[in-house]
C-alpha cells in the first residue's frame, strides 16, 4: 500500500518539546515567538510592553506579508516603550556599560567583539593568534627566489541570522480493502525551527518566559549586521511558515522519513543554520524531499544507515532497508541521465549522495556503495551542463548576488574531496578568477570557511598534483612561496578570533566564521608546507602551527551542539602531523569526550580512527628515530578506506 507520510509519536513529542509555547495564547507573543501567560484581557508580556494583546484572530495572521509588517509595527513599539523606560529613570550609559546592562543598540564599532566591520589583512603577520611563526615561510624552509608580492585582496559581505519560526507537514494516510478506499486519516505536524542556543556554564532556564523574553530580545538587538533573506539562488522556492509539504512515502518506510527529519536534517547544514536560521529546512532539504524522488530516496538510505550507527540496530532487515533506498536512487539516477532531463534535480541528489555520508555511518560499515568521486564525475558533467560555473563566475562585481546553491556546495565537496585523493579540483580555473575578483561564493556562509581560504586550498591542491607528476623542485618551491604570501594576506588583525558566544549565549555567526577561518587557514598552511621537499613534521615550525590550531580550537563551541564535525579536514590535516607529546593529542581527545557518541559516526567518527593508526605507526617509526612518516592517504589505502573527509 502507497500511502504518504504518517508522523509517529515520537516525533509530535520531539516537536512540542522545541516548541513550549501555548496553542491557545495571544497572537502577539505567538507572532514573536514568545511563550504567553493567557491573561485576559491582556497577557502579561503585551502589557509590560505596551502591545495590544488579541486572543481574536486578527487580519493579518493570515498572510505572511501582513505578519511580517505586524511584527516591525511591534518590534518599534518595544523599541519606543524601552527607550521611554530608560528616559524615565534616567539611566547615564557610557561607553564602559557592559552590554548586559542596558539595551542600547550597539553599533558595528560598539558590538561587544571590538572588531569594526572594515577589515585590512595585515601583511606583516604570518599567522594568526598572536604567533610569530617568521621561520615557517619558504626562505627558511628552502632557498627559494624571492617571489612578486601578492596581488588579491580579500573583501566579503557578511550575513547574519533568520529569526526562528515553523514548518507544518501534513500527512495523509488512506485504508483500501480490495483496492477500494475506505478510509482517509489526515494530521498536521508541526516542526519548529527554534533552538535556544546554550549558554555555557549558566543556561537559563527554558521554562521561565520572562529570562527567554528578554534572551531573545537581546538577540535581535545583537544582530551584527543586516538580514538577507535571499543570499542563495536555491533551486526549489522557499518554504513559507505556514507550507503544508505532501511527501509521499511507503508504509514501511514512514518511520525513515520521521527520522531524518527528526534526527539527521539537524546534522547536515549547521553553518547554515547559524547563519539563516530553518534556511536549511525549508530552502533546501523539504522543498527537494517533496518534489525529488531521487533526492528521497538518497535521504530515506541515509537516516536508515543513521538509525544503524547511533542504535547500533544489526540485521538484515536495516541493511536490507540502507541498500534498497541506495539502490533505488541509482536507478532513478541512471534512469534521468539516460533521458537527459532533470538536470537540477539529477545534481541535487548526486550531492546528497556524496555530502550527506559525512554525516553518517560508522568507519567499520561494509555495506557495498559506490565511491563518492565516482558520483562527483557525474556532478561535474551535470554541473557543465547547467552551465553553473560561468553563472558563478557572471557575479563577480555584483555586491549582493545569489550564488547558485548547488554549486556552492560541489565547489566545498571539489576542493577539499580533491585533497582527498591527490588531484586538481575540476572546477580550479573557476576558483582562481574568484580568488582573483576577491568574489565570494557562498562558502563562508555556507560551511563557515572564508571564499578566499578555500580558494587558496584549490591552488595548493592544484600544486599538489603537480608535484605528483614530478614537478621539478625550484618551480615547486617558488610557488610554495607565493602561495604562503597569499595566505598571509588573509591573515585578520590580532584579537579577531575570540569568544564565538555574546553576552546572552547566543552564537555571533560573523564570529564564529571568523574563528573557523583561522583554524582552516593554519590547515592551509600545514597542508603548504607537507609539500615542501624533505618535509619534516619534527620541525618546530610545524609543532608551532599545529599548537596554533589547537589552541584556535578554544574558540569553537563543543559538544554535540558545536562545530567539531565541521571541522574534519582541518583537523584531519593538523592530526596526522601532530608529535606524541603534542597538546592537539589532548584537546582532540578531550572534545571527542564531549561529542559522546557523536564523535563515534560520520566524518568525525572516521577521522578518529583513521588518527589512531597514523599515530601508532608514525609514534613507532619516532621511537625507531626515523625521520620519515606515513601519509594519512597511504593508511587510508591500507584501509581500503575511500572516504570523503570533510
Amino acid at each position: 500500500m502507497v500511502g504518504t507520510t504518517n508522523t509517529s509519536a515520537s516525533a509530535k513529542q520531539a516537536a512540542s518539546k522545541m516548541h513550549r509555547r501555548s496553542r491557545t495564547g495571544c497572537f502577539t507573543c505567538r507572532l514573536r515567538r514568545k511563550k504567553c501567560d493567557e491573561g485576559k484581557s491582556s497577557c502579561r508580556a503585551c502589557k509590560h510592553l505596551g502591545l495590544k494583546c488579541e486572543y481574536k484572530r486578527p487580519m493579518w495572521w493570515s498572510n505572511n506579508e501582513q505578519r511580517r509588517q505586524q511584527k516591525e509595527v511591534i518590534k518599534n513599539i518595544i523599541k519606543r516603550t524601552k527607550l521611554n523606560e530608560k528616559t524615565s529613570q534616567g539611566v547615564s550609559m557610557s561607553a564602559n556599560t557592559p552590554p548586559s546592562l542596558c539595551h542600547s543598540l550597539p553599533t558595528s564599532d560598539t558590538f561587544s567583539d571590538g572588531i569594526g566591520c572594515t577589515r585590512a589583512p595585515s601583511v606583516d603577520s604570518q599567522l594568526s593568534l598572536d604567533y610569530n611563526f617568521n621561520h615557517v615561510s619558504t626562505p627558511d624552509l628552502f632557498g627559494a627566489a624571492t617571489m612578486p608580492p601578492p596581488m588579491f585582496a580579500p573583501s566579503y559581505p557578511h550575513y547574519a541570522q533568520f529569526a526562528p519560526y515553523e514548518v507544518d507537514i501534513k500527512t495523509e494516510s488512506q485504508m483500501f480493502v480490495n483496492d477500494i478506499p475506505t478510509r482517509r486519516d489526515s494530521t498536521i505536524s508541526t516542526f519548529s525551527t527554534f533552538q535556544a542556543p546554550p549558554v555555557p556554564g549558566n543556561p537559563f532556564p527554558t521554562e521561565n518566559w520572562i529570562q527567554q523574553d528578554y534572551f531573545e530580545s537581546r538577540r535581535e538587538s545583537f544582530a551584527e549586521e543586516p538580514l538577507d533573506f535571499h543570499f542563495f539562488d536555491f533551486p526549489h522556492g522557499s518554504f513559507s511558515p505556514t507550507h503544508q509539504s505532501m511527501i509521499q512515502v511507503d508504509d514501511c518506510d514512514k518511520h525513515l522519513l520521521n527520522h531524518f527529519i527528526d534526527n539527521v536534517l539537524r546534522l547536515i547544514f549547521p553553518i547554515l543554520e547559524v547563519n539563516q536560521h530553518g534556511s536549511a529546512r525549508s530552502d533546501v532539504i523539504l522543498p527537494a524531499l517533496e518534489s525529488n524522488k531521487c533526492y528521497l530516496h538518497c535521504c530515506l538510505s541515509i537516516s536508515a544507515l543513521h538509525l544503524k550507527a547511533t542504535e547500533r540496530i544489526q540485521g538484515e532487515q536495516i541493511d536490507n532497508d540502507i541498500m534498497r533506498h541506495r539502490y533505488a536512487t541509482i536507478s532513478e539516477l541512471c534512469e534521468a541521465l539516460n533521458r537527459d532531463t532533470d538536470h537540477q534535480q539529477i545534481l541535487e541528489a548526486t550531492l546528497g549522495m556524496i555530502f550527506f555520508q559525512c554525516s553518517v555511518g560508522r568507519p567499520d560499515d561494509c555495506l557495498p556503495d559506490i565511491p563518492w568521486h565516482q558520483h562527483f564525475q557525474a556532478a561535474t558533467s551535470l554541473i557543465h551542463k547547467l552551465e553553473l560555473p560561468q553563472n558563478l563566475i557572471d557575479l563577480n562585481g555584483h555586491a549582493h548576488a545569489q550564488p547558485p546553491f548547488n554549486m556552492t556546495l560541489a565547489a566545498w565537496i571539489d576542493i577539499l574531496g580533491a585533497t582527498m585523493v591527490g588531484r586538481t579540483p575540476a572546477f580550479a580555473d573557476t576558483y582562481r578568477e574568484k580568488l582573483i575578483a576577491s568574489s565570494p561564493s557562498g562558502l563562508a556562509e555556507l560551511m563557515g570557511c572564508e571564499d578566499r581560504i578555500m580558494y587558496l586550498i584549490s591552488e595548493i591542491a592544484c600544486l599538489e598534483a603537480l608535484k605528483l607528476e614530478k614537478m621539478d623542485e625550484v618551480t615547486l618551491c617558488q610557488h610554495i612561496k607565493l602561495l604562503g604570501d597569499q595566505i598571509s594576506l588573509s591573515e585578520p588583525p590580532p584579537g579577531a578570533v575570540a569568544n564565538a558566544y555574546s553576552s546572552t549565549g547566543a552564537i555571533r555567526p560573523k564570529q564564529l566564521k571568523q574563528n573557523m577561518t583561522a583554524v582552516f587557514r593554519l590547515a592551509a598552511r600545514i597542508y603548504l608546507c607537507s609539500l615542501v621537499p624533505d618535509f619534516d613534521r619534527q620541525q618546530t615550525s610545524i609543532a608551532n602551527l599545529v599548537n596554533a590550531l589547537t589552541d584556535s580550537m578554544e574558540f569553537i563551541p563543543a559538544g554535540p551542539d558545536g562545530f567539531d564535525r565541521s571541522l574534519v579536514w582541518p583537523l584531519l590535516l593538523a592530526g596526522s602531523v601532530s608529535l606524541p607529546n603534542s597538546t592537539f593529542r589532548t584537546m582532540f581527545f578531550e572534545r571527542s569526550a564531549r561529542l559522546g557518541e557523536a564523535s563515534d559516526f560520520g566524518s568525525f567518527g572516521r577521522i578518529k580512527e583513521l588518527l589512531k593508526d597514523v599515530w601508532r605507526t608514525n609514534d613507532d617509526a619516532l621511537a625507531r628515530g626515523e625521520r620519515q612518516s606515513v601519509h594519512w592517504r597511504d593508511v587510508m589505502r591500507q584501509k581500503g578506506w575511500d572516504f570523503l573527509l570533510i
